[in-house]
């Protein structure tokens, strides 16, 4: 059964289709009480669907705003979104979303797909890339990123600003990694171990090198000398993948009498370590300690208790919102190092 038309709305109300469309796609310029709610009136008898993009051009909003995040079954996404949902649900917006694989190919596809549909906002949230083979997709995302503002969108960031130059339009709420994984590894390198690992992600992922850099500044700061980097994906599956590796690494150290410790730079991949682990037979903290960065959601049930750094989450997810709509300033978010029974020595196990 073909859709109604806006021009069957009409010649059923008794007016022109241009006077249908001005009361039901929210003009400014309203025509008599009577007319639109005979307007209405036939639009309910007849089943009509208005038209959202023709709304967004008569009210100048769509009443959306786009989500682009990562992995949106990654507990750190969702936490996010939950704030981003929130805030829009407070600004009368509705939320749209967009899982991608991460890089900036698919955030530029995802822009473009949002700009299309005339959202509000844009906030994107996942880790910059600066890797050299990324570069001319990360100009390609800065000049979409360019289109969209230039036709009166509004854009925020959660994390890091693009590489390159940034459109001071794109409000950015910072997080700051490197200082927060530098406490950590000061933190951890006050405690009685012998030996540190970062299991990091892939080279050029910024968010995971700024995280490796701080740690391994914090370990200086402490008087330790420096980690051992494993690179490997940044997900649950990376982290257990690196397990292999690692628990060859901690039994040589364990015959030398040393004692190790892993810092994997978010939790989901220390989730994936630990599990990897376990079925090395080995267990944590009693053959050596890990610890993540973000306290996810998912941590409140995962034994045993880590040590990470946690983030405001849901509060990062719902300035974005405030800042892209222009409620807010661009901010940087703070987070504290809390730690757990994962870094504690064997007597506590």
């Amino acid at each position: 059964m073909p859709a109604v038309t806006l021009t069957e709305v009409a010649r059923r109300a008794g007016v022109s289709p241009a006077t249908a469309s001005r009361v039901l796609n929210g003009s400014e310029r309203k025509p008599a009480a009577e007319i639109a709610e005979r307007v209405r009136a036939a639009a309910e008898s007849l089943g009509y669907i208005p038209n959202a993009q023709a709304q967004a051009l008569a009210r100048s909003s769509s009443g959306l705003v786009g989500l682009v995040v990562n992995d949106i079954a990654d507990p750190y996404f969702s936490s996010i979104a939950r704030g981003v949902q929130a805030a829009a649900r407070e600004h009368l917006r509705t939320v749209l979303l967009i899982g991608t694989a991460g890089g900036p190919a698919e955030e530029r596809r995802a822009v473009e797909a949002f700009a299309a549909r005339r959202t509000d906002a844009i906030v994107i949230a996942g880790s910059r890339s600066d890797r050299p083979q990324d570069a001319a997709d990360n100009e390609a995302l800065s000049r979409e990123t360019a289109r969209y503002l230039a036709n009166g969108g509004h854009m925020a960031l959660i994390g890091h600003p693009f590489p390159g130059d940034q459109d001071p339009a794109v409000r950015v709420i910072s997080v700051p990694n490197r200082d927060l994984a530098r406490e950590l590894g000061r933190r951890l390198g006050g405690e009685p171990f012998d030996d540190y690992v970062v299991v990091a992600g892939r080279g050029g992922l910024v968010t995971s090198d700024l995280r490796t850099e701080g740690f391994q500044q914090g370990l200086a700061d402490a008087g330790r000398s420096p980690a051992g980097v494993v690179r490997t994906d940044f997900d649950r599956d990376g982290g257990f993948a690196a397990a292999p590796g690692i628990a060859a690494a901690v039994r040589t150290a364990h015959d030398a009498g040393r004692r190790t410790c892993v810092f994997a730079v978010n939790d989901r991949m220390a989730i994936g370590l630990v599990a990897g682990l376990r079925e090395e037979g080995l267990r944590v903290p009693r053959d050596l300690g890990v610890a993540g960065f973000d306290d996810i959601e998912t941590l409140r049930d995962f034994r045993p208790a880590l040590t990470t750094v946690r983030l405001p989450l849901e509060e990062m997810g719902r300035l974005a919102v405030e800042t892209a709509l222009g409620d807010a300033s661009p901010a940087e978010v703070t987070g504290s190092v809390v730690l757990r029974r994962s870094t504690q020595g064997p007597a506590h196990t």
